[in-house]
């Protein structure tokens, strides 16, 4: 029986120097002697927003900016290239470098020259850093005597044309994927592929949108039906909540596909909201690590009963927005109205975080992120005018002042009491709640306050459910039960 593939991700921080390259390149070889094993990099850290930066001030036209940002770029890798290979492999792959920046360039130039950004091209140009990056992993791990070699995911992974954030075709891909990488698995080369891009089944480049690499891994490990997927960055795996609001947060061991996708939608930034979608029907076990302290546990996601009750994490998430909609009377229907915001939100391309409405008043509001709201109120004017025009609806309000927190645990289910003590550890520390709302998976509680009061109100509830460093398993079950 063969060797189950192991897929390994490395985020920006853990490719964002020639050290932590090196790093990486040690912990792959570790693997690679063991096992067949492939992998996803993301471009080097801060690399994309230079990137997306340049394509920006090439719309607006500003032409120093452009070349100011290409040649930083071009600084950037040539020093990482030249401190990370040895002098016999350097100068060749320093020309690659070039050719990859030269191409990015033009596109750059492009822009500059007729002062528009279309998506495709965007789409196109953004995922330069990670070429470069899978070269330079690549060529590092074959300095260090391990077969490697770059493969783009526009030859992998086939998408819609949805640019910024297209949808995956898993059976395609798998079809795709497994056709150009097992030949090299079977022959003991390490592919490194490049997260974040992908392409239509006509090969026109799109993106899995920002943070996409995460996305890129799990799509290849589905393909591939790996045995693991380990996603390397500079955090130590899930906490119990943000450090920085709670200094006893405490690492989870381990959390189930729900609860780390409920994290991550909530705010969480440890895994992009989309990557557990793929492996969770295949029960591919995910493990997040500290690429800077790899002998420390991680977090290890997978499909297991979950014997504690109550809450398992808290996560928050600032720079959103509530907008209300309310009518003027009751001669429209709410449950229409709802309907007709949301298609609104669909065909803007917006996520609706949160949404919750009164029964009476024919009132509700939405939670979305603070830059999607201009484009969700453009198409909510615009379907709704007749109805604002004449009075029928009041007008709509945009609330930019709050916070969203969310309490998560595959054991808050049929957990009687719990709301209420989460809305009570709120109020003692006279925060005032504005929205409330709860799925009927019953896995998240998720609440909206003022922004300024977001930090207490995350803490009082980590405070009340005994999550954190110190309080054992027992204990913490005896205060859900309480």
């Amino acid at each position: 029986m063969s060797t189950p593939l192991l897929v390994m991700k490395f985020g920006g921080t853990s490719v964002g120097s020639p050290e932590a390259i090196a790093r990486a390149v040690g912990l792959v070889a570790e693997q690679a002697r063991q096992r067949p094993v492939a992998v996803v990099v993301s471009a080097m850290s801060q690399v994309t927003n230079r990137l997306l930066a340049t394509l920006e001030a090439g719309e607006q036209g500003d032409a120093e900016a452009v070349e100011s940002n290409l040649a930083a770029l071009q600084r950037a890798h040539l020093a990482t290239c030249a401190e990370l290979l040895p002098q016999d492999r350097a100068g060749g792959v320093s020309a690659r470098i070039d050719e990859i920046l030269d191409s990015f360039a033009r596109v750059a130039r492009g822009m500059l020259l007729l002062r528009e950004r279309p998506p495709r091209a965007v789409d196109e140009a953004a995922p330069t850093g990670e070429r470069i990056a899978a070269l330079l992993v690549s060529e590092a791990l074959a300095a260090f005597g391990v077969s490697a070699k770059s493969v783009s995911g526009t030859d992998l992974i086939v998408t819609d044309a949805t640019f910024d954030g297209a949808n995956p075709f898993l059976e395609e891909t798998a079809a795709k994927a497994s056709a150009a990488l097992q030949p090299m698995l079977d022959e003991g080369v390490v592919p490194i592929i490049t997260g974040y891009s992908a392409a239509t089944r006509e090969g026109i480049p799109t993106t899995l949108g920002r943070g996409g690499s995460d996305f890129s891994a799990s799509i290849i490990a589905a393909a591939l039906r790996a045995g693991e997927l380990w996603i390397w960055t500079d955090v130590d795996g899930i906490l119990s909540c943000d450090p920085a609001i709670a200094d006893d947060a405490r690492l989870l061991a381990d959390v189930t596909y729900n609860e780390a996708a409920e994290l991550s939608y909530n705010g969480a930034k440890v895994l992009h909201p989309r990557t557990l979608a793929p492996l969770a029907e295949l029960e591919i076990p995910v493990h997040i690590k500290n690429s800077f302290h790899p002998e420390r546990p991680g977090t290890r996601i997978f499909n297991h009963r979950v014997e504690q009750p109550g809450v398992r994490a808290i996560t928050s998430l600032s720079g959103v927005a509530l907008i209300s909609i309310e009518a003027s009377g009751l001669s429209l229907s709410g449950a229409q109205l709802m309907a007709r915001a949301l298609e609104c939100a669909a065909h803007a391309k917006v996520e609706v975080l949160l949404m919750t409405r009164s029964s009476f008043r024919q009132n509700f509001c939405m939670l979305v992120r603070s830059e999607d709201v201009a484009a969700v109120l453009d198409r909510l004017r615009e379907e709704l005018a007749l109805e604002l025009a004449h009075g029928y609806l009041h007008p709509i309000e945009v609330d930019h002042s709050v916070g969203l927190l969310a309490a998560v645990g595959e054991g808050m289910r049929g957990t009687p009491g719990l709301a209420g003590r989460l809305f009570t550890a709120i109020s003692k520390r006279h925060v005032n709640i504005i929205a409330i709302a709860q799925g009927s998976s019953e896995l998240t509680i998720a609440i909206v306050v003022n922004e300024q009061d977001l930090r207490t109100a995350v803490s009082a509830i980590h405070s009340e459910c005994r999550l954190g460093r110190g309080v054992s398993a027992t204990q913490r079950a005896g205060s859900e039960r309480s």
